[in-house]
């Protein structure tokens, strides 16, 4: 184990729950509270014409009674479901807490997460510090624990062969230990997206965007039909298996990897469009070949067989010339009616 790996794991915060008791019982008390100590105070101002000791009594009580009432209530913390709180205690990590409800913790404590004002958009790339159509919106710290989408910005990208690519992927993931997502990494919504970016080049430069051949894309040294085109599924899974491999101190969890955009570089797209189209247009003169030669065989079969009329070598060529070119041409044929004889 490398130091530096040795000095990441002793670093290293586990999520721990957060000591909390339910919040009704606090917040009916802090009312309650607050109640008596408005009224110890009225008090005081409405019995000090009929005696100072009134005043020098139920004031201070009601004075002091009010921010501790105050200072009770501030720890009040309301969870939605999947969502989490990272508490930390004067600079330590005190807990996470978990679970939809109203809770009571220490009010010393405060909420803690780097990545409150880091969006990752559905059609973009990180975005840290977005204008909020409300200029009033407080940033959430809570951390979600619901399944996300990250939908990269498009990416170019040389594939094995040299040829330049643009490619985007979409990643759904979660967070499943709040404490290494906001304590391991400066943030871990950032730190998601560069690692998603870094695995997506890292895969992507083993594969052709079309079949190859002598290409080796499994790396067991034999030569195989891999690529980007074709192999889809199996190159989403080494995305996806690449990017948990780089997240997982992070405290994430990547479920699903797709391909959401994939094409040549507009530099190169003409080139490689009129190269698919002559390949396209090989394979079929082939097949129309193939099927041409095989019909003039099997006709040439079938007139010995009927023995519908004896051909020599000369006739025979001229009848093979003739009907390869009705069925190998690109217009119809025209016929001709010939009433003389070929020699």
């Amino acid at each position: 184990m490398s130091n530096n790996n040795a000095e990441m794991i002793k670093n290293d915060v586990r999520e721990t729950p957060a000591p909390a008791k339910s919040g009704m019982g606090m917040l009916l008390l802090g009312i309650l509270g607050l109640i008596l100590s408005t009224a110890l105070i009225v008090a005081g101002g409405v019995l000090s014409d009929l005696s100072v000791v009134w005043l020098a009594v139920l004031m201070p009580i009601g004075c002091l009674l009010m921010p501790v009432m105050i200072i009770l209530l501030v720890g009040l913390k309301t969870i939605r479901p999947n969502e989490a709180l990272v508490l930390t205690l004067f600079g330590r990590y005190y807990g996470t807490l978990r679970g939809e409800g109203l809770y009571w913790v220490n009010p010393f404590t405060s909420v803690y997460n780097p990545a409150a004002k880091t969006r990752l958009g559905q059609s973009g790339d990180v975005k840290s510090d977005l204008p909020s159509p409300n200029a009033a919106e407080v940033p959430n710290y809570k951390i979600p624990l619901k399944v996300m989408t990250l939908n990269n910005s498009k990416q170019k990208i040389n594939d094995c062969l040299g040829n330049p690519i643009e490619i985007g992927i979409a990643v759904m993931w979660r967070v499943t230990d709040t404490a290494k997502a906001v304590f391991n990494v400066d943030n871990y919504k950032e730190f998601l997206s560069l690692q998603c970016d870094s695995a997506l080049r890292n895969v992507v430069r083993i594969y052709p965007y079309d079949v190859a051949p002598n290409v080796d894309t499994t790396g067991d040294g034999v030569a195989d039909d891999g690529s980007l085109r074709g192999s889809s599924e199996t190159v989403v899974s080494r995305i996806r298996d690449e990017i948990q491999q780089k997240v997982s101190y992070a405290g994430l969890e990547i479920i699903e990897a797709r391909i959401t955009y994939l094409a040549y570089a507009p530099e190169i797209a003409a080139v490689m469009l009129q190269r698919q189209q002559a390949s396209a247009v090989i394979d079929a003169r082939k097949m129309i070949v193939e099927g041409a030669v095989s019909m003039v065989q099997m006709a040439l079969d079938k007139i010995d067989e009927e023995h519908i009329t004896t051909l020599d070598d000369e006739r025979k060529a001229q009848m093979v010339s003739n009907l390869l070119v009705v069925l190998c041409g690109n217009k119809d044929a025209q016929p001709v009616v010939n009433s003389g004889s070929i020699y």
